[in-house]
């Protein structure tokens, strides 16, 4: 989980690559596309080999921060003092990743994923269960494996450049152009860090309720994460679609892209929240033996059974603020969701985990509601004139 909070507050390489390269592909600018992909890695270079420079006191400082007892401290330790190391290939990876999908070659994006997933699975079998390198065999396998990943993602990166660097310094070091990409990832980085800030804290306060209610609640984000898993291709189809259409200037295109956005995260969302409603139950069955866990897990399943349909707006229209990057206004306004949130925990703490959980809906409904109320003034502000130009557009 650590790993999963910290290389996450980066997923600004993944996402704002796909908006950079969309937008270049739309406006069928070859040279803008490959100079993305280059920045973007100097960038992810810089910031893993910062990671590991910094690894001793980052350390240090986040598991203070997750307490628990000295056995379980040392031997997170270990691992993360090893994994740590796969910092600039796990980030380099989320530039890959972002630049095949904002090309629109997703099927690319995902065999990478796979051979990074199943590269892990295969290593840590071998290094833990056959070797007994134990934890510090799972971070071996760990940093292997983004390696792998890397090494057959830039090579096909490679080839579809043909080979050939073929781009001026100049025109890589553009001071418009990366002044532009710098503001964009940071305004994802705030946005992502405030995310990500909701989260923990939903996490460490139904950690207090007691250890039924966060067992249950574990058992439950599994269903938060699977409806995330659909509703994150939507988005991500959206940054690409959204992005590839407001390079071209293309108003009608955009506009048609976000309805069909809309449209099919509206059914993918029903159709998860139905399967939620007839299946849940014997989902956390199979999650968890206890009687007890699942009796709560059962009396809070209706709340993962709304998440879906009142959080697909958010979900999709984060896809629709990457892809035309108007970061500033999707940073501000998850900056105001988080307070939203928090106000709404403060009001409705007495009714206890519920009170939780309806805080949760509150968070995806301001997230989705209050980009929907900015989306018609940001449109505006792109397509009004049916002309804009890179140094012109919304940040």
């Amino acid at each position: 989980m650590v790993f999963d909070c910290l290389f996450w507050l980066f997923g600004f390489l993944r996402m704002g690559t796909v908006a950079f390269t969309a937008q270049a592909l739309g406006a069928r600018d070859h040279v803008e596309i490959r100079a993305t992909l280059f920045r973007a890695i100097i960038v992810a270079a810089a910031i893993g080999l910062l990671l590991i420079a910094v690894s001793k006191p980052l350390g240090t400082v986040i598991l203070s921060l997750m307490g628990g007892s000295e056995p379980v401290t040392a031997a997170a330790r270990e691992y993360f003092a090893i994994r740590l190391w796969s910092a600039p290939m796990a980030l380099g990876n989320y530039v890959l990743l972002g630049w095949f999908v904002g090309q629109a070659r997703a099927k690319t994006a995902l065999a990478l994923q796979i051979l990074i997933n199943v590269a892990n699975i295969a290593m840590t079998a071998w290094l833990v269960l056959v070797l007994n390198k134990g934890i510090a065999g799972a971070a071996i396998a760990a940093v292997l494996a983004e390696t792998t990943g890397f090494i057959v993602g830039a090579a096909l990166a490679w080839r579809l450049l043909g080979g050939v660097f073929d781009i001026s310094t100049e025109r890589l070091f553009d001071r418009e152009r990366l002044l532009h990409m710098f503001a964009v990832n940071r305004d994802i980085l705030i946005r992502t860090a405030a995310l990500i800030a909701a989260f923990l804290f939903f996490t460490s306060q139904g950690a207090r309720a007691g250890d039924t209610v966060l067992a249950a609640n574990a058992v439950l984000n599994n269903f938060l994460l699977i409806s995330a898993f659909f509703l994150d291709g939507i988005a991500n189809a959206a940054e690409q679609i959204c992005g590839r259409t407001y390079g071209k200037r293309d108003r009608e295109g955009f506009l048609t892209a976000t309805r069909l956005i809309m449209l099919w995260g509206s059914v993918f969302a029903l159709a998860v929240s139905t399967a939620y409603f007839f299946f849940g139950s014997g989902l956390i069955a199979v999650m968890t033996p206890n009687l007890d866990i699942q009796r709560v897990a059962n009396d809070y399943l209706v709340f993962v059974i709304l998440a879906p349909l009142v959080g697909f707006f958010a979900f999709a229209y984060d896809g629709i603020f990457i892809g035309a990057t108007w970061a500033r206004d999707m940073r501000n306004l998850m900056l105001l969701s988080l307070v939203i949130f928090l106000a709404a925990w403060a009001l409705l703490r007495p009714f206890g985990n519920a009170g939780l959980w309806s805080a949760l809906l509150i968070h995806y409904v301001a997230r989705g509601g209050l980009q929907a109320l900015r989306y018609p003034a940001q449109f505006r502000a792109s397509f009004g004139n049916g002309k804009l130009s890179p140094a012109t557009a919304p940040r």
